[in-house]
């Protein structure tokens, strides 16, 4: 993923702000370390253009995960 291409997709929808999700094929909904640096970036990035990430889901299976609900963002 490249923050500048989640920016430029949510420029061109006019976005306020945003919801993430990505899928964790291994089975295992539980936010990685690089999961949360990545998250951190894109927040970053979509700040400088006023757009606000709402929560970041991490799916495995029928398990989801919320980065806001664990206070990660």
């Amino acid at each position: 993923v490249y923050p500048r291409e989640v920016v430029k997709r949510a420029l061109a929808r006019n976005a306020a702000s945003i919801i993430l999700a990505h899928n964790h094929p291994s089975g295992v909904a539980e936010p990685s370390i690089a999961d949360e640096a990545l998250t951190r970036a894109l927040a970053q990035a979509l700040a400088l253009v006023d757009v606000k990430v709402l929560d970041h889901f991490v799916i495995a299976g029928n398990t989801a995960t919320s980065f806001a609900e664990r206070g990660l963002l």
